[in-house]
């Protein structure tokens, strides 16, 4: 095996540029609590898993160095993007927790997130483990190599992605449009329970003035939001797992809308 990678080395280094590419970008795989040198021994793994599929396939490569040269940087680019698209799918459970985290009392709360080594809010914070697991749960890690590694070198080739360019922004737009009502979508049963407190509050501070709904509303808001929460767990378990199971389709669709852009 060691002496046919050698062989095939051109092909080996395009398989292994982005498959190092998608594992920087990805999420779960690209948090800074991984070390480089673990996430460089894991592309260098499935690189080698997946090179007799790819080389029974066969990978037609230039014979100029310039050509081969924008051909590598292709297929990073390709790995880049897949990644930034998962990345988008994954956003949206923290999106989702923003948009209630201020109305339930929580906005000013911020957590330290050890996969993003960033600050974000609490809610937000809760949603993304909970999105984690379920990835975990339903083998994302699995699937998350058969669409993006696997499935992408059976689809799409860097020509095809300089064929294709065009629709990527178009599909960026769309991403970013279906992340924006995702989160909606999961936060709303808390949000709008939030958003009745918040009604009946008002109703009451103008039918009983003399109570200090001001220091009430907080620990009512937070309580109620917990409640609501914590009854929606299962029902969110169930839509993290749709919303992460459609976003491998739409992976899959976007790979082969390029591919049918180069041709």
């Amino acid at each position: 095996m060691i002496g046919t990678l050698v062989a095939n080395f051109r092909v080996f280094l395009i398989i292994l540029v982005r498959v190092t590419a998608l594992v920087q970008v990805a999420p779960l795989f690209s948090s800074q609590a991984f070390p480089q040198t673990a996430k460089l021994g894991f592309a260098l793994f499935v690189s080698v898993a997946i090179y007799p599929w790819v080389a029974e396939q066969g990978y037609l490569l230039p014979d100029s160095a310039v050509d081969y040269f924008l051909v590598v940087v292709g297929e990073a680019m390709i790995g880049i993007i897949l990644g930034f698209f998962l990345n988008i799918i994954f956003a949206v459970f923290q999106v989702a927790g923003q948009f209630f985290s201020l109305q339930m009392g929580f906005g000013a709360s911020q957590v330290f997130d050890p996969l993003a080594q960033i600050q974000i809010p609490l809610m937000g914070q809760f949603l993304n483990i909970a999105g984690m697991f379920t990835f975990l749960v339903i083998s994302g890690a699995q699937k998350l190599l058969l669409v993006g590694v696997y499935g992408s070198f059976k689809s799409i080739r860097a020509v095809d992605l300089v064929a294709g360019r065009a629709q990527l922004f178009p599909l960026f737009l769309r991403s970013l449009g279906d992340l924006f009502v995702n989160s909606l979508t999961i936060s709303f049963p808390i949000l709008g329970t939030l958003l009745l407190v918040s009604v009946t509050m008002g109703l009451l501070a103008k039918a009983a003035p003399q109570m200090n709904l001001l220091m009430m509303g907080f620990p009512i808001a937070i309580g109620t939001a917990l409640i609501v929460i914590a009854a929606a767990t299962p029902f969110l378990i169930g839509a993290f797992s749709r919303l992460l199971e459609g976003g491998f389709e739409q992976l899959g669709t976007i790979i082969m809308s390029l591919k049918g852009a180069g041709g």
